[in-house]
């Protein structure tokens, strides 16, 4: 067994030494998955990689209740699904109303241009993925794992438990799945 399993077994049992001692360990990982997501959101955005993973491993070991993870890849799997709920939450924050959810950043050049933000797309998506999570929940893993993640489709399907081959199947699938759920979603283009 090896130093980051048994440290997030022990975590997992509610040791604090332990998550404290864990950190390093999975820090640079979770850097890079964070780091991945992030660069895939807009210019600007307010939340960077470092908050991201401060975030999502306090809300893994922080907690008062004791987190029951199988081992070093299902810690991962968590810390993506930890990470989807921040942005997703992130995202809704600035749509209410008093963070100024009802005006639009315009480039002049542009202004004729209507489309959704990037906020929109990431709800449109969480919306989708639920519903994914109901008809096809291994795919809605995968695509927890690779979007929000960041990881390959062979480093998913470690994780997941399936060959890289059913993995690929199982991502275009849904992919194809979500784009035509948003798109029913966001209804007619204008």
């Amino acid at each position: 067994m090896s130093d980051v399993t048994r440290l997030i077994d022990a975590a997992a049992a509610g040791d604090p030494k332990a998550a404290a001692d864990l950190l390093p360990l999975v820090y640079d990982e979770l850097r890079k998955l964070a780091a991945a997501r992030m660069a895939e959101e807009k210019a600007g955005h307010t939340l960077q990689p470092t908050a991201l993973v401060h975030e999502a491993y306090l809300r893994l070991v922080g907690g008062q209740q004791s987190q029951d993870w199988d081992g070093r890849g299902h810690f991962f799997a968590a810390a993506a699904e930890a990470m989807r709920r921040i942005l997703v939450e992130s995202a809704r924050r600035k749509q209410r109303e008093r963070h100024g959810g009802n005006f639009r950043r315009v480039d002049l050049l542009d202004a004729e241009v209507a489309a959704a933000t990037d906020d929109e797309q990431l709800l449109l998506l969480d919306k989708s993925l639920t519903r994914l999570v109901d008809a096809r929940p291994q795919a809605a893993e995968l695509v927890r794992l690779r979007f929000f993640a960041g990881l390959s489709v062979e480093e998913a399907a470690t994780l997941i438990g399936l060959s890289p081959r059913t993995a690929r199947r199982l991502w275009a699938f849904a992919r194809a799945w979500l784009r035509r759920d948003m798109e029913r979603a966001a209804g007619p283009a204008p």
